[in-house]
């Protein structure tokens, strides 16, 4: 009697034992069909990508820009009389007499670094942000 028992629990274990090697191979099946699935995918998104590469140096190639600019624009070479030099321009314009004075001006002179006994600007002001990208950080 003892023997039949061993021999039917090794008999259910066998079974067991089937099933569980056939799930997991069924399981290894579906992983590999979508390593397939995801390896075609991947295939296809880097010709996708190299297809955009090609078509891009296509249209940033120069003589095409160069091209289209003289086809489509019209340009003309600059002429020796638009150049003048500083001499030439006309003098600043007086204030108007209903122009008070310049308030924005006045607190730019007064934040000047050339001045270091002058009010400092306020904390987050426009000179505080200015001065940090002047010296290369953030504001």
């Amino acid at each position: 009697m003892i023997m039949r028992l061993i021999h039917l629990t090794v008999v259910v274990a066998l079974v067991a034992a089937a099933a569980w090697v056939y799930r997991v191979k069924f399981e290894s099946a579906g992983r590999a069909a979508e390593v397939v699935r995801l390896a075609a995918e991947i295939r296809r998104e880097r010709d996708a990508a190299a297809a955009l590469r090609a078509q891009w140096a296509e249209l940033d190639n120069p003589e095409r820009i160069q091209h289209l600019a003289e086809r489509n624009l019209t340009l003309r070479l600059i002429d020796q009389a638009q150049i003048d030099s500083f001499d030439h321009l006309p003098e600043r314009p007086a204030p108007s007499p209903g122009d008070g004075p310049d308030p924005i001006g006045a607190l730019i002179a007064g934040w000047s670094t050339a001045d270091p006994g002058g009010p400092a600007p306020p904390r987050g002001s426009v000179a505080d942000g200015a001065d940090a990208l002047a010296r290369g950080g953030r504001p």
